[in-house]
């Protein structure tokens, strides 16, 4: 038998092993290797295949919980995301917007507290004005108005007078006895201020008319 020449352009064993890293390195090969779509699909495929397999019966009650499980969280999750947490359906008192042209946070309680202090010191005007904007307060934070900023005295009494309708007048009187003070700087008396505070403490206990 006739023995082969050694080939003279035949690598050696290192030089093979460098050649095949070298085009194994080739963009060509990368571009061929699956990708994450392929392999959930693969996925995706053998679990569809499961389900017809023999056994299958014996997971269908697992299997059919996993999948309704899934599809609740799934959805909660994208309503989370379209539409943000559930808010509350009770509005909370703005208790730092502007009322009747200031911006005071103080809650109703404190104001008339201040008004009453103003009284004792025979400061008429400014107990009526502390007073009105207790009452307005107090309305605001039961949630009977929700006024827009820079709302003044009569729009107060209007949309408070949606809702506590058998006490129109009363208030119509507390919106014009504030204004009167407030912005036609005509002097206040004591009895303006005890009839203003008889309104506060009538509309403080008064109940929301019921819808018919």
């Amino acid at each position: 038998m006739i023995g082969l020449a050694a080939d003279p352009y035949a690598p050696d064993g290192d030089e093979a092993r460098r050649w095949a890293e070298q085009e194994l390195q080739n963009p060509r090969y990368a571009d061929a290797k699956p990708t994450w779509f392929d392999h959930l699909a693969e996925d995706v495929a053998e679990f569809i295949i499961g389900l017809f397999s023999p056994d299958a019966g014996e997971r269908a009650g697992s299997t059919a919980l996993v999948i309704v499980t899934v599809v609740i969280v799934a959805a909660l999750i994208t309503v989370l995301i379209l539409w943000g947490r559930p808010r509350p359906s009770r509005r909370r008192p703005r208790r730092d917007s502007d009322l009747l042209g200031e911006r005071d946070d103080r809650s109703a309680a404190q104001l008339r507290a201040e008004a009453e202090r103003r009284a004792r010191d025979g400061d008429w005007d400014t107990a009526i004005v502390l007073r009105f904007r207790a009452m307005a307060r107090a309305l605001l934070e039961r949630d009977i108005i929700d006024p827009a900023p820079g709302a003044t005295a009569q729009a107060i009494a209007r949309e408070a007078a949606e809702t506590l309708t058998a006490h129109h007048a009363e208030l119509a009187a507390a919106a014009g006895a504030f204004d009167r003070v407030r912005y036609l700087r005509h002097p206040a008396s004591e009895s303006t201020y005890r009839e203003l505070v008889a309104t506060d403490d009538l509309i403080s206990s008064a109940r929301p008319a019921v819808p018919a």
